[in-house]
C-alpha cells in the first residue's frame, strides 16, 4: 500500500499521455479516424494501471512469473470458447485472480450500456465456467473490476431516462454518467460478480499532470487494493 495514490497518478498521466502520442501518429500518417476512435483504437493506454496493480501483487507475495497480462492472460469461458483478461494470476495450476481494466473518454451515451453489459456478461462467463470446473480444483478466484472515466460536462450533467411502459429504478433518476458508473461498481460488488470494483474521474488536461478523483471510496482504489491484497495473502499462507 506505499504510496498508491502517488503511483496512481503517475499511471494516469501515463493513460493521457499515451492517448496524446497515439492521435498524434495516427495524424502523422493521415490516418482518418472519427473523433478519439485513432486513440481508442491504438490500444496499451491502461498499461500504467495493469502494471501498478502487478506491482501490488507482487509487493504482497506474488511471484512475477504467476502474474499474466492480455496476450497471456486468456482464460476459458462458458457461454464462449475464450476471454481475454487484462490480468490474472495463476499459480500452481489455480486461477488465484482476475482483473478487467476499462476506460470511457467521450461517447458517454453511445458507450455506457456497452460497457455495463460487457461488466456483467463477462463475470457471468467466468463464474459459470468456474462452476464447470473450468479452472480445474482452483479455489474461488478473486475478481476485480477497475474504470477510468474521463471528467467532463458529458460524463457529469444529468441524463435523462425513457419510461415509456414501465418507471426505472428511482436510484437512476437525474443522475450523470459518473453516477451511473458509480452505482454499477458498487451493484457488481453487492450481487457478488466482482469482488471488488474501482472507479476513478480524471479530466484530460489535469489528468496529464496525474491529477484523478475519486468519487466515493467504497469503490475506490485503497480498497480495491486491500481486498486483493488480503486474497493472495491469504492464498500465500495457506499455501506454505
Amino acid at each position: 500500500m506505499n504510496n498508491i495514490e502517488q503511483r496512481l497518478g503517475r499511471a494516469v498521466a501515463a493513460f493521457w499521455g499515451t492517448r496524446k502520442r497515439q492521435q498524434d501518429q495516427q495524424a502523422r500518417r493521415g490516418v482518418k479516424d472519427q473523433g478519439t476512435r485513432g486513440a481508442v483504437t491504438g490500444g496499451g493506454q491502461l498499461d500504467g494501471c495493469v502494471n501498478l496493480i502487478a506491482e501490488m501483487l507482487m509487493e504482497a507475495g506474488v511471484p512475477s512469473e504467476s502474474i499474466y497480462r492480455r496476450k497471456r492472460a486468456d482464460l476459458p469461458g462458458f457461454f464462449r470458447a475464450t476471454k481475454q483478461w487484462d490480468l490474472i494470476v495463476v499459480m500452481g495450476g489455480n486461477l488465484l485472480v482476475s482483473v478487467e481494466f476499462k476506460s470511457m473518454v467521450g461517447s458517454f451515451g453511445n458507450n455506457y450500456n456497452n460497457r455495463v453489459e460487457e461488466a456483467i456478461g463477462n463475470a457471468t462467463d467466468l463464474w459459470t465456467a468456474y462452476r464447470d470446473g473450468a479452472f480445474r480444483r482452483s479455489c474461488r478466484p478473486w475478481l476485480g473490476y477497475f474504470m477510468l472515466l474521463q471528467e467532463a460536462k458529458g460524463s457529469l450533467d444529468p441524463v435523462r431516462v425513457a419510461e415509456p411502459h414501465f418507471p426505472v429504478f428511482g436510484e437512476f433518476k437525474g443522475t450523470s454518467y459518473a453516477q451511473r458508473y458509480e452505482i454499477l461498481c458498487r451493484k457488481l460488488v453487492r450481487e457478488r460478480l466482482y469482488d471488488a470494483a474501482c472507479l476513478i474521474l480524471s479530466d484530460r488536461q489535469q489528468g496529464a499532470k496525474g491529477v484523478y478523483r475519486e468519487p466515493a471510496a467504497d469503490v475506490g482504489v485503497v480498497g480495491f487494493v486491500r481486498c486483493l491484497t488480503a486474497h493472495v495473502k491469504g492464498h500465500l499462507s495457506a499455501s506454505l
